[in-house]
């Protein structure tokens, strides 16, 4: 596949770029930084160098005096250069490290700060529908997800399964990152079903038959790789009884889809939904990633029921989006847009759904899913249905 542009924004200065493995950090940087000093943690000589002897850094980069970019690819795995990364920066500011990694749990268990923020913290996303361009299908998206190693392989199906046993051979079981990875196992196939749902630990304790804590722990795990996230409750002002917990969600839909187990009681209209709301979900965290601009993103859902599937808010921003995998809009699908609106009547209220038209029912802009994902491109103006 053609090597596609990313909306990632360089720093001018050091910066941690995490992501999960496969969302093409280290060909990016490769095409990005073709004159660097490249240093690759997962070749296994290089690994054997570095874990030997860390300072070996410090004399490559006095012996490349012309080289100020240095990028050192998956870092965690030998977080003790991140000292002499320290010293290099405070010795010359003309350098800039570029230090990536699919885990920042083995830095913070190393008890490393991420250089007291003498480095910015930034994350790489799946791809998004605008990068994408013509390229991009809905329908494809939903099955296979937006991971750029999977966009690109000829059996899709084959390399998802392929991707979720190196997260659980390489990341989990070699780190010892859990004991027990049969219960494990068990578990990210239980937390599949709670994909796009408001989460609760004590079910998903009970079916994999371990304590809720270990679950609390594999959760951790799961965040900790990158993997999957919590979406917490808005609750700014609130006017009514709200929830508590948050709303979880796997990083990519093809993730998704390849862990969520299939079965004659699985109605397509409820999988279905699940994924159409993860893939707005992964793109809402990219938007808010790449943007220049602070956004964060909630959800809303009173304890009668009521629910928002995501708040968008910020500076210029306060928008409630709703997501339908129907192709028609009913009465029905805006009631918590409207209870929304009745508490925040400063908010913007925006339907997705599958059908082909943009539509304006009252309050609410309903928009096809595919336009608003197509729209979300940080490199121009915030779209206007994204503007209080």
């Amino acid at each position: 596949m053609e090597t596609k542009i990313r909306f990632f924004n360089i720093p001018k200065d050091s910066f941690f770029l995490f992501g999960p493995r496969g969302t093409g950090k280290s060909l990016w940087l490769r095409n990005c930084f073709p004159d660097s000093l490249y240093i690759d943690l997962l070749s296994p000589e290089v690994f054997r160098a570095y874990v030997a002897f860390p300072e070996r850094l410090e004399a490559l980069i006095e012996g490349n005096p012309g080289k100020k970019d240095i990028i050192i690819d998956e870092v965690q795995k030998v977080p003790e250069v991140l000292s002499i990364v320290h010293k290099m920066i405070e010795k010359d500011k003309s350098l800039r490290f570029v230090l990536t990694g699919s885990s920042p749990r083995k830095l913070k268990r190393a008890g490393v700060d991420l250089l007291g923020g003498r480095a910015s913290v930034k994350t790489l996303h799946p791809f998004m529908a605008a990068e994408l361009g013509r390229d991009f299908k809905i329908e494809i998206a939903l099955e296979q997800g937006l991971l750029p190693i999977v966009w690109g392989a000829r059996n899709t199906r084959e390399t998802l399964n392929a991707y979720i046993d190196l997260y659980l051979r390489e990341e989990v079981k070699m780190e010892g990152l859990v004991r027990n990875i049969g219960a494990f196992t068990r578990f990210l196939e239980a937390i599949s079903f709670s994909h796009g749902t408001v989460l609760s630990l004590n079910p998903i304790s009970r079916e994999c038959e371990v304590e809720r804590k270990t679950v609390e722990g594999y959760l951790n795990v799961l965040e900790d790789l990158l993997l999957a996230y919590r979406l917490p409750v808005f609750s700014k002002k609130a006017k009514r009884h709200l929830v508590q917990h948050p709303k979880f969600y796997f990083f990519d839909a093809g993730v998704f889809q390849t862990l969520r187990p299939r079965g004659p009681l699985d109605s397509p209209q409820e999988v279905g939904g699940a994924v159409l709301e993860g893939l707005v979900a992964q793109h809402l965290r990219a938007f808010q990633a790449y943007l220049g601009e602070k956004i964060d993103l909630y959800y809303w859902r009173t304890k009668s029921g009521v629910e928002v599937d995501f708040i968008v808010y910020g500076p210029e921003t306060f928008l409630a989006i709703e997501v339908k995998s129907s192709r028609n809009v009913h009465a029905t699908d805006l009631k918590g847009l409207l209870s929304f609106k009745e508490d925040y009547p400063q908010a913007s209220l925006l339907m997705l759904y599958r059908g082909r038209e943009r539509l304006r029912i009252g309050d609410v802009l309903c928009l096809p899913c595919e336009e608003f994902l197509a729209a979300l491109d940080p490199r121009k103006a915030l779209p206007d249905f994204f503007r209080t």
